[in-house]
């Protein structure tokens, strides 16, 4: 059967929102047609099973998270300084946080590949990917530190974005701001 990419992309975009919304216990292709404002039975006709639906969400969310060239390639200008770098952990964080319903549905996608091991091994594969790319970038632009150093901002980013968006009460948006910076001045060695 032929299907409609468009509302495969409308489908899957709609479990996101119900992702985020009402958790992956209320993940069900009827809750995904309403959400998608569809006939009843649409979504059944795109995705195998709820695990197939599951895995397609878990590979769109990063396709709508990756910035776009114009993007990316404005976070690469810039001195290559610690706090050139805390500028662009503060972006990603915003960026990341303002998908708020794909962050959500990714805290909930990442709670059902414990349980489902199809699922662990799309999401394992796309955050190595992710990880990497990350490593890769920063190297590549001259910013100061190395692989680990990397990795540890992108552990303590993604623990504030879980913060910001689950517990917004616990961080005030400058207090984040100002312990990025702190963080980058304890991770990265100083100098240029």
């Amino acid at each position: 059967m032929r299907q409609n990419l468009a509302r495969r992309s409308a489908l899957v975009d709609a479990a996101i929102e119900v992702l985020a919304s009402d958790g992956a216990r209320g993940l069900t292709f009827r809750a995904v047609d309403a959400e998608a404002a569809v006939p009843t039975g649409t979504a059944s006709n795109y995705f195998t099973s709820r695990d197939d639906l599951l895995n397609q969400v878990g590979h769109r969310i990063y396709e709508r998270l990756i910035p776009d060239e114009a993007t990316a390639a404005g976070l690469l200008a810039g001195p290559n300084t610690r706090e050139r770098t805390a500028e662009l952990v503060q972006q990603v964080v915003r960026r990341v946080t303002a998908f708020r319903t794909g962050f959500l549905a990714l805290l909930e996608l990442r709670l059902e590949a414990t349980r489902r091991p199809e699922l662990r091994a799309v999401l394992t594969a796309r955050v190595v990917k992710d990880v990497e790319a990350n490593v890769e970038g920063h190297l590549a632009s001259g910013l100061p530190g190395d692989a680990d150093a990397v990795k540890m901002l992108y552990l303590a980013a993604n623990w504030l974005v879980v913060e910001r968006l689950t517990l917004p009460g616990v961080f005030s948006e400058e207090e984040a701001a100002r312990l990025i910076g702190e963080m980058v001045e304890r991770v990265l060695p100083s100098g240029p």
